[in-house]
């Protein structure tokens, strides 16, 4: 396969849910701020500068334009509509832009700046406490801000910045917070928050240990992957997650699916994918299970596969079924199967 079409197959479209934070638009000054707080003198010279908007301008319909300094702010102001004309004919060329070539324009850097911002205005909005839901048990973390730890970048999937956290009330209950970061529309925003480790008592003591299975940006071996015609089993996972988020996104990040053999409509929340993806040998089609959790519960997962198959070089999601559902027997949650993989016939692991 083409780098084209590998770069096609993976155009990420950004999406927040309820465990999706703010994007960059929102943290830089509000619903008035315009080009996601971008320096608008720099896209009118064709360039993406990030700011913290503290030097700005309002024009006469109410919108906001942010700017990197007073000169940049002088030089745009010479000339105003010229400028802003420019600016939006580069913001709107980059919509159309893949991940892989939008990133190009951000750097790590970057992706901790949207991040921190983001935090920064959580922590203000909620008394200096960071709230999160924990996916898993549906817990309401309030957690206390320690820094970024590192980001890793993914070639043509986004920055994954790591950060620390912990609880107010336990310094040594420590947690590593990961966050999806892609381009999109000429800006960066936040894709997804994950919980990477948690604390869990070991030998007496608080430890942060890795939950399983880990996030599938874990997984590749290197920062830059090459191209290969085969897919990885973590290419399938993303474009998994990409839908199940968009799909969340659209009913307040509560993920709705019809049960095909009871004809229950279910409410969900997103937790994670499972390990291994695999792929029918019949007719090429992959698969991948997730865990979604009954909302309102913490100890009611539902099995869900996503069913997939490779259009034009893009992983399409073409249909969601109910693997196993979860049954009370003898005082506890226990998924039993609607169906079996061996009814589909033969597949192997994907790598």
């Amino acid at each position: 396969m083409s780098n084209a079409a590998i770069t096609r197959s993976m155009r990420l479209h950004l999406g927040l849910a309820v465990l999706m934070a703010p994007s960059l638009a929102a943290w830089a000054g509000g619903d008035d701020t315009q080009f996601g707080g971008q320096c608008a003198e720099g896209l009118a010279e064709g360039q993406h500068v990030m700011t913290d908007c503290s030097v700005s301008w309002t024009a006469s319909d109410g919108k906001r334009y942010c700017f990197k300094n007073a000169d940049s702010k002088a030089m745009f102001l010479k000339d105003p509509a010229a400028n802003l004309e420019r600016a939006r004919t580069f913001f709107a060329a980059e919509n159309i832009e893949s991940t892989e070539q939008a990133m190009q324009n951000f750097d790590s850097s970057d992706a901790e700046t949207v991040v921190k911002k983001q935090i920064e205005s959580t922590l203000a909005a909620n008394g200096g406490l960071y709230p999160l839901e924990d996916p898993l048990t549906g817990e309401s973390l309030k957690l206390a801000f320690d820094g970024v730890d590192f980001t890793r970048t993914i070639d043509g999937y986004g920055f994954f910045p790591d950060v620390k956290f912990h609880d107010p009330g336990s310094a040594d209950k420590k947690y590593l917070i990961d966050y999806w970061v892609v381009p999109e529309k000429g800006s960066l925003g936040i894709r997804e928050t994950r919980i990477y480790k948690a604390p869990q008592q070991v030998d007496g003591r608080w430890e942060a240990v890795t939950r399983q299975p880990v996030p599938w940006w874990w997984i590749p071996a290197s920062e830059h992957p090459g191209h290969v015609a085969q897919k990885r089993s973590w290419e399938v996972m993303s474009a998994v997650e990409d839908e199940a988020l968009r799909q969340s996104l659209r009913n307040n990040g509560v993920f709705k699916l019809r049960d095909q053999v009871t004809g229950k409509d279910l409410a969900l929340k997103f937790v994670d994918t499972h390990q291994p993806v695999r792929q029918l040998d019949a007719n090429g089609h992959y698969f991948a299970c997730t865990d979604f959790r009954a909302v309102g519960t913490s100890d009611q997962i539902y099995d869900i596969d996503f069913w997939l198959t490779e259009k034009d070089g893009k992983m399409v999601v073409e249909k969601t079924l109910v693997h196993k559902v979860p049954e009370r027997k003898d005082g506890q949650w226990i998924q039993v199967p609607h169906y079996s993989f061996k009814d589909f016939g033969s597949s192997h692991v994907v790598p």
